[in-house]
This record gives C-alpha cells, sequence and structure tokens, in this order.
C-alpha cells in the first residue's frame, strides 16, 4: 500500500502560474475488529499497521498483555486488522460495541472519559532531563520525519530515552502516531517507566492520558499543551514541555528533576 499518491496541481506563486506533480499523504480508512466483532475505523496513514492496531487497543484498554493474543492478522488490501483473544477482561466486554471513525487528530476516540482519568495512578518515577538533552532529542527528531518534509500532511511522535530516539512514525493523527510507538513499544516489551514521549502535535488531554496510562514520565512538543493537559500533567506528575523549537521551550511542570 502506498504511503503516498500523486497529484496534478496548479501552483500558483505571486504572478507565476504552474502545472505541477504534487505529492499528497494517503488518507487510509483501517478497521479493527476483536474476534471477528467490529470494534473501530481508523483513519490513518498506511504504515506500521500492526503497530498502531495493537498500540490502539492497548492504549485503550482492549488488551493488557501480549498473553491475552491469541493471533493478529492485518489484511492490507482491504484496510482490516483482525486481533483474537485467548481470553476476554471485563473492561474489554464494556467496551464491545462502541465506535467510531476517527483520524485520532481532532475529535479523537470515545472510549474513556476524561474526568476518569485522573484517577490514574501517579507517576512516581522522574526523569533527569537537562535543556540539552531536550534540545538534542528535537534536533533529532526534526530530521527525522521525511514524510513531512515530502508532503506537509503527516504528524510525527517517537518514544526516546534522555539521550535517543528508539522508535519513531508519522501519521496523519497525532493520536495514532503515537498509538504506533505505542505498539512498538508493547511488542518489545519495553519498559517505558524512564521513556519520553516526542511529539509534533499539540498535547491535548488525550495525549496526555495515553501517556500517562503506560506511565510514562515525560512529553515534549514543538506545538502547544492545552490547559487540560497541563492539569493533569500536573495532578499525574508529568514533566510537559512545550514550543521546543531550537533552544526555546516552554516547562508548563516544575520538577526538581530538571535540571539546567
Amino acid at each position: 500500500m502506498d504511503i503516498t499518491k500523486k497529484y496534478e496541481i496548479i501552483k500558483i506563486k505571486g504572478e507565476s502560474l504552474n502545472k505541477v506533480e504534487d505529492t499528497l499523504i494517503n488518507e487510509y480508512p483501517f478497521t479493527l475488529f476483536i474476534d471477528d466483532e467490529e470494534i473501530i475505523t481508523l483513519l490513518c496513514t498506511p504504515k506500521s499497521l500492526k503497530e498502531l492496531a495493537l498500540g490502539f487497543l492497548y492504549s485503550e484498554g482492549f488488551v493488557e498483555s501480549l498473553d491475552q493474543i491469541e493471533r493478529i492478522q492485518i489484511d492490507e488490501e482491504n484496510g482490516r486488522g483482525y486481533l483474537y483473544l485467548k481470553y476476554r477482561k471485563t473492561l474489554t466486554e464494556k467496551l464491545y460495541g462502541k465506535r467510531t471513525i476517527t483520524s485520532g487528530c481532532g475529535k479523537g476516540t470515545v472510549f474513556y472519559n476524561v474526568v476518569d482519568s485522573f484517577k490514574s495512578r501517579k507517576i512516581h518515577e522522574t526523569i533527569d532531563l537537562s535543556k540539552e538533552n531536550v534540545i538534542q532529542l528535537s534536533k533529532e527528531f526534526n530530521g527525522k520525519s521525511e514524510l513531512f518534509l515530502k508532503t506537509g500532511g503527516v504528524h510525527s511522535c517517537a518514544l526516546s530515552t534522555k539521550d535517543e530516539i528508539l522508535y519513531f512514525e508519522d501519521d496523519i493523527g497525532r493520536h495514532n502516531a503515537l498509538d504506533k510507538i505505542l505498539g512498538r513499544a508493547f511488542l518489545d516489551n519495553i519498559d517505558m517507566s524512564d521513556k519520553i514521549v516526542i511529539t509534533s502535535g499539540r498535547i491535548s488531554s488525550e495525549i496526555l492520558i495515553k501517556t500517562a496510562k503506560r506511565e510514562i514520565p515525560a512529553i515534549i512538543s514543538r506545538s502547544a499543551p492545552t490547559s487540560l493537559a497541563v492539569d493533569m500533567a500536573r495532578e499525574l506528575n508529568i514533566l510537559l514541555i512545550g514550543f521546543a523549537r531550537g533552544e526555546k521551550m516552554n516547562i508548563y511542570t516544575n520538577f526538581p528533576s530538571l535540571i539546567f
């Protein structure tokens, strides 16, 4: 499945008018099933679909461990992902039958109540992160998004240590990009208690919740957070840094472990 598509367009710049070929990101409907029951259709970029399926279902509480999964099957041609479980948890049963179509960018998903997120366990692990760490990670992150440079139509997300990026993904939806890296970490059984999420998009309460559920102690973005995301980050002890561009950054949560 092609990630991009070519289109002939008219490009105007001042008095100049030219017919050119433009590269656009491919928007792809991807429907997830659990035990052959339809759960949701995500509008996404057709890349890392297995990781997206697992990351979404993991972050939304449908699955809790790899041991719970019998098998996963991706039908790329028809835009479908099938997950078969050895057993279902109570939460999985409650979530069955709820559906939405989403790019995971604007509206997000409907599988949780934002207020309930404050019941999440407070994160006790902190991360010693220097200003230089943030600058270096942001520089490395910005240099990885070849798809954005080609199309201008994707968000990017990464999982990193304080010194290097471990996983990097692009998608039309910032939630999808995050779910893809969570899915990769889930498959690799990575300990996320000392990791950092880096994102190109706005830090909303939904992004914060997905991060908090995995007990990740820090989020860095080159964009802005929402007020609820900041309130929740302070409540849950998550380091939140926005507008990380060059040597500039805003720190929205105050932690003694932040080293300058």
